[in-house]
């Protein structure tokens, strides 16, 4: 008998603390490149997806937007779809807010997205250097900030906002001043890196959490692991479909990457079947455990700080 959890991950998209729906699987579209327009309209208009997740920093909004555009002139409606994207870090500042995401939404041909996030907890400096030289990380006034993310959806421009690589600790702190809290935040999380901590802190206070990496990385490529090939063999799915759906079953919504027309196809495949419950604990129980992305070669600046290691970008947590 499956459980009231198993089956209720059967439905297509999650309700969010503002009673919008986020789809549960999205396009993730970091590192996407030049096939990035035709990848997001086929996404849309071929694999029926209706969540697209992008960023200003992955420098593809254009592209984006042109797949999106594509998409709707072949009839999907703005409405039925689900648009994420994410302010950088040298726009961390209350006043470079509003324009950053105009510049986004100008990019994206939107009028608003669904979901604005603020992509790491950390301001750094116009043209700063990875790593960070000297000087190049600067304060951030996360409360000052909010509020003018607040503000984006106060105006229409936005429907939710949320966080992106946050620590237990930046999160709490956040919490104790925010008006709108965030309805999302998007975090790695694999089998390799379950990110448990983070996610039960989400869970009390009711914010949705979506998985990235979700196959882990080209370091540490999950589909390749034993462990997953039996599982997907076993239940004649690809590598790929037990990781997503693995994710899905954890109660997050998730974003697997691929500018392939077939992957494409075949990630969002994912609904009417489940992962054993034993299974599934068995794909828990995967060890290695540590980050593919800790932010060090954005951050780290080993001789002057202020974050002289991975360790202390995450207050130390992992």
């Amino acid at each position: 008998m499956a459980s009231a959890k198993a089956m209720a991950q059967e439905e297509h998209h999650f309700v969010l603390k503002s009673g919008h729906a986020i789809p549960a699987v999205g396009l993730g579209t970091w590192r996407a490149g030049s096939d990035t327009a035709h990848s997001v309209e086929t996404s849309i208009t071929e694999a029926g997806y209706r969540h697209v997740d992008t960023a200003a920093q992955y420098g593809v909004e254009q592209e984006v937007g042109k797949g999106l555009k594509a998409a709707m002139e072949a009839g999907i409606n703005r409405k039925d779809l689900f648009v994420t994207s994410k302010i950088w870090c040298t726009n961390l500042t209350p006043e470079r807010v509003r324009p950053a995401l105009k510049n986004t939404l100008k990019d994206l041909q939107l009028d608003y997205i669904d979901l604005y996030l603020i992509h790491w907890p950390f301001r750094l400096k116009d043209g700063a250097h990875q790593p960070p030289e000297a000087g190049e990380v600067l304060e951030f006034d996360m409360e000052g900030v909010w509020r003018e993310m607040e503000r984006l959806v106060t105006d229409g421009l936005v429907k939710d906002i949320g966080i992106c690589n946050f620590s237990v600790t930046k999160l709490n702190q956040l919490l104790r001043s925010v008006n709108i809290p965030p309805a999302v935040c998007q975090m790695e999380m694999h089998p390799g890196w379950k990110n448990d901590k983070f996610c039960e802190a989400c869970k009390k206070h009711g914010i949705h959490v979506t998985a990235y990496s979700p196959l882990g990385s080209s370091e540490k490529n999950l589909a390749h692991d034993p462990v997953v090939e039996k599982i997907a063999n076993t239940l004649n799915k690809t590598p790929g479909q037990v990781l997503i759906k693995w994710a899905l079953q954890r109660g997050t919504s998730v974003i697997p990457k691929s500018t392939k027309d077939e992957r494409i196809k075949e990630n969002i495949q994912v609904f009417g079947w489940e992962i054993p419950e034993e299974d599934f604990q068995v794909l828990c129980s995967i060890k290695d455990e540590k980050r593919v992305l800790t932010g060090e070669e954005l951050f780290v600046n080993k001789t002057h700080g202020p974050y002289k290691s991975a360790s202390e970008v995450w207050d130390n947590e992992d």
